[in-house]
């Protein structure tokens, strides 16, 4: 893996970003329908974003954040101080870890000993049901995936935090070891996607060139 050392959100971290598979969009990656032969929306509009990235150099990412994602992007570092105050683990925060062979990456909100830490901090309801499920949310498995891959930590701390609940629940973490998660089957989708987009970007340039 490859270290890039940059801020989150910052125009160099942007940057380093473009025409990549990401953790972000391992969902998309992942999206299918029930019709064979069919591809998803989600998978066909990111394969074509990571291409029209390719070629026009400027990301396709949306750059809109509601009032609840800013809030949650502003208290990252309290979840941060919150979860070294509960485990007594140092976070080291991390710009961008690209792969060393693919045009993939990924943006862990942290690094620890031996694993990564991903923080979220929603809405209070959507962090009491996550407490009460007492797991991995579903939604984050993709992106958790990934990013096992991209970097080869042991595990990843999934973090939820919420400074609006009382203390006692304001914090819920789940270890989720890289031996729950099929790294080697994600892998040859995320190979096999990529693929794909060097396919398409070829057929493009291919375009260009018989103009």
């Amino acid at each position: 893996m490859i270290i890039v050392e940059c801020d989150q959100r910052t125009p160099t971290w942007h940057t380093v970003r473009l025409g990549k598979l990401t953790g972000s969009v391992a969902a998309d990656m992942l999206a299918t329908v029930k019709t064979k032969g069919a591809e998803a929306a989600a998978r066909r509009d990111l394969r074509l974003r990571l291409v029209c990235e390719r070629l026009t150099g400027a990301s396709s990412e949306s750059d809109y954040v509601s009032k609840d994602m800013q809030r949650g992007i502003d208290l990252e570092p309290a979840g941060r101080a919150a979860y070294e105050a509960a485990t007594g683990a140092i976070v080291k925060p991390i710009g961008f870890i690209a792969h060393d062979e693919l045009p993939a990456g990924c943006s862990p909100d942290g690094l620890v000993r031996g694993g990564i830490v991903e923080i979220k901090c929603p809405k209070p309801a959507t962090h009491l049901g996550y407490i009460r499920g007492r797991a991995l949310p579903a939604d984050y498995a993709p992106q958790i995936t990934h990013n096992l891959w991209i970097t080869g930590a042991g595990f990843c701390d999934f973090v939820s935090f919420n400074d609006r609940m009382p203390a006692a629940l304001q914090l819920f973490r789940v270890r989720v070891p890289r031996a729950a998660v099929d790294v080697a089957a994600y892998e040859l989708m995320a190979r096999a996607f990529l693929a794909e987009v060097e396919r398409e970007l070829e057929d493009v340039l291919g375009l260009v060139a018989a103009a």
